[in-house]
């Protein structure tokens, strides 16, 4: 099979992606896929790395630009759609998937004019205006969550689940021994969780030589919160800009403090890990609140909001959390009762079905 993913910017979208790519390509070898992406998404310095083929295209954000910035983009879009025309007359895919980000709508729109079988795979509990927009176009769309169904009225629907990176779905139990917390905010890091966190360690002095914590923080805010845990004291701690494997940090974390985004959830319901859920209150329809949701009213999370985050909060919280084992084992078993192992395989399905048709 010849195909064709498009979208990316951040590691929600792209490393789903990866994942049906890869899976793919272990079952036929002789499949070909493109990646199409952006020359500032993650997908530009990832997939190099992976040795997995990327084009870009020349495309940003149409949200919160106003009239007058959208219309300042017409050029661009209008350019985008031609760059995408001319990938897929060179790469003749079999199906174009759509996995989210800015390079997914020219992408989309492109395949769709030229009749190509397009899949789109939803994330999100709640989805962005783009997939909205382009499910009309879709022959089939792949959700993460039951809860994205009442968004889309076009009888095209199938509960897959969200592909996970290699490893996810191997995580063994919550380990025994002193607790480990595990915090990150997305592949590019959370501000608001380094700087809450960093301000937090003070008041948690009680807990050092017990905790390990592991922290991604996010090129951007490596230096200040490397810094801010010096300064505390917690010179131990493992501090890096990018996990990259992110499998084994879950395979050793007790607890997850994270942002709420639909591939932090699903491999928080694979891994079974408890977590804090710190939604970015600025995301599209605000779903991370909504994925955040999904898990806190089954007992596998608890939900913080951003704008109750607070360092003498967040020092209570994770002092009365991370030595309550029992808490911690009936939170994981929640969590791990919501994952939806073998996803990749199933959208492979759901592409192979309509590539045969079209």
């Amino acid at each position: 099979m010849k195909m064709l993913l498009a979208g990316g910017g951040t590691g929600g979208h792209l490393f789903p992606a990866i994942s049906i790519a890869e899976h793919l390509l272990e079952q036929e070898p002789e499949s070909e896929v493109m990646f199409v992406g952006t020359e500032r998404g993650i997908e530009s310095k990832v997939l190099p790395e992976m040795g997995l083929p990327l084009q870009t295209i020349d495309i940003g954000g149409l949200a919160g630009t106003g009239m007058t910035g959208k219309m300042k983009m017409l050029p661009k879009i209008w350019k985008s759609l031609r760059q995408s025309s001319r990938i897929l007359d060179a790469f003749g895919p079999q199906v174009v998937v759509g996995v989210g980000g800015y390079a997914s709508g020219p992408m989309l729109m492109a395949a769709h004019f030229k009749g190509y079988p397009i899949l789109i795979h939803e994330q999100n509990a709640w989805p962005g205006w783009t997939n909205r927009l382009l499910a009309r176009w879709a022959d089939r769309i792949c959700l993460s969550f039951n809860e994205a169904d009442r968004a889309f009225h076009h009888g095209r629907t199938v509960l897959t689940g969200n592909p996970l990176r290699k490893g996810m779905e191997d995580c063994p139990s919550l380990p025994e021994g002193d607790p480990v917390l595990l915090v990150f905010g997305g592949s590019q890091g959370a501000r608001a969780i380094n700087e809450t966190l960093v301000a937090a360690l003070p008041k948690m002095e009680k807990l050092k030589g017990q905790l390990t914590i592991i922290h991604q923080t996010g090129e951007a805010n490596l230096e200040k919160v490397q810094a801010g845990y010096r300064d505390a004291g917690w010179e131990d701690c493992e501090v890096v800009p990018f996990i990259n494997d992110m499998a084994q940090a879950y395979a050793r974390a007790h607890l997850v403090l994270c942002r709420a985004g639909a591939t932090t959830i699903s491999e928080l319901t694979a891994c079974g890990r408890p977590s804090v859920l710190i939604p970015f209150p600025y995301a599209a329809g605000d779903h991370q609140s909504v994925n955040a949701n999904a898990l806190a009213e089954k007992g596998a999370a608890l939900m913080l909001s951003q704008e109750d985050l607070t360092s003498e909060r967040l020092a209570t919280l994770l002092s009365e959390t991370l030595f309550e084992r029992n808490l911690l084992l009936s939170m994981s078993g929640a969590a791990k009762s919501l994952g939806r192992p073998g996803a990749a395989e199933q959208i492979l399905h759901q592409c192979r079905e309509i590539a045969r048709k079209g």
